[in-house]
């Protein structure tokens, strides 16, 4: 028990360091964002084999350019859909690359990324 305790939480310390995102105010206001996603460390926090790292891999670069187009979006509620519409999109390309354990450890780093960064108010 002590050991699975100290893996869960070993695993949400790594968490916050397999996703990186920048929120950065410009001068008209607007907030753009840049989200990047650490490959390797991914990789060895869900221990992906050679073939899911590379579905992984684009599946996360499909998931940072439609993060960009929702960042571009100037109105409010476009933005929150296309948010949504992105991370739904990055859960079912992840679905078919990964396991199912392995998907549920990522659900779980996705969540608290989200929430960290502030974008999981866009998917309410």
């Amino acid at each position: 028990m002590k050991k699975i305790s100290l893996l869960f939480v070993v695993s949400l310390l790594v968490s916050a360091t397999c996703f990186g995102e920048t929120n950065k105010a410009s001068v008209s206001g607007t907030t753009s964002w840049s989200w990047t996603v650490n490959a390797s460390r991914l990789s060895r926090c869900l221990e992906l084999n050679s073939a899911q790292y590379d579905e992984v891999t684009m599946a996360c670069e499909y998931f940072a350019d439609k993060l960009l187009k929702a960042a571009n979006s100037k109105k409010e509620d476009l933005r929150s859909a296309l948010v949504k519409k992105a991370v739904l999109g990055n859960l079912k390309l992840m679905r078919e690359a990964l396991n199912t354990e392995q998907y549920k450890k990522y659900i779980s780093l996705l969540n608290l990324t989200l929430q960290n960064k502030g974008l999981n108010v866009y998917l309410n």
